[in-house]
């Protein structure tokens, strides 16, 4: 059986964002065993799974990705939209716009200090769909 939904972000600032609770509170009760797959809708952020517990990871995370990828390169064409937009293209492409997770015994079936993170690389990227599969 499949179950789909979407799923709607309010707005978050430009950074790395822990959003595990903010998705399990939108979906459903999950089956005893499955497989969740979240996507998001957007070339300018992605979705990851890491570090759940120290905040610090994000700011790193953050500080990393805009020293390998920052902003104002002279080289880029695609500029019309600001200058944290194709930036945003490129890190989205090395994060990926899509996470699977098992679900077993009717929970995902994370490490311990694993979550759900919404890559936001715009300074102002707005709402966020995700689409939420569950296959069972």
């Amino acid at each position: 059986m499949v179950y789909q939904q979407e799923l709607v972000l309010s707005p978050l600032p430009r950074g790395f964002h822990l959003i595990t609770g903010i998705v399990l509170q939108q979906m459903p009760t999950f089956p005893e065993s499955g497989i969740f797959h979240l996507f998001i809708k957007h070339t300018s952020a992605g979705l990851t799974i890491n570090e759940n517990a120290d905040p610090d990871v994000r700011t790193d995370f953050e500080s990393i990705f805009n020293h390998v990828v920052p902003e104002n390169l002279p080289f880029l064409e695609h500029t019309l939209e600001g200058p944290d937009d194709m930036p945003a293209h490129i890190k989205t492409a090395m994060v990926g716009t899509s996470i699977s997770i098992p679900i077993t015994n009717g929970k995902l079936n994370l490490g311990t200090w694993q979550g759900i993170y919404l890559c936001e690389f715009r300074n102002r990227g707005g709402r966020r769909k995700l689409v939420a599969t569950i296959y069972s």
